[in-house]
């Protein structure tokens, strides 16, 4: 496969999965203070970002969803600016837990609880 090696230089470090997102996916590790051009927008990176992990493409407020895959993927816990690493430290997820033993999903009979 050709250009599918995130280290060359023509290869994108930032990868929008959808127009909708308001994160991009790092396709390789990216060092701090990098400057990233996406979308026609420069985005300097905060922190070091792992390969496969979200950088913030525009400031996302405390509360607001955070959207990849055109989907939202949870919120941010704190205030986000462009260029940040978007991970635990500053996401939550708004999924519902499916299935749990404690007894605390409605769901779920008793008697498939144990």
């Amino acid at each position: 496969m050709e250009n599918s090696d995130p280290t060359r230089a023509d290869y994108p470090p930032l990868l929008r999965l959808s127009p909708e997102d308001n994160v991009a996916v790092a396709a390789a590790a990216i060092e701090a203070g990098r400057p990233v051009t996406i979308d026609g927008r420069e985005v300097i990176l905060s922190d070091c970002v792992p390969a496969g992990h979200k950088v913030a493409l525009a400031a996302i407020a405390a509360g607001e969803k955070v959207i990849k895959y055109g989907a939202a993927i949870g919120s941010a816990t704190r205030d986000i600016a462009a260029g940040d690493h978007v991970h635990t430290h500053n996401l939550k997820s708004d999924y519902l837990p499916t299935y749990t033993l404690d007894g605390s999903n409605p769901y779920l009979r008793e008697d498939e609880a144990t």
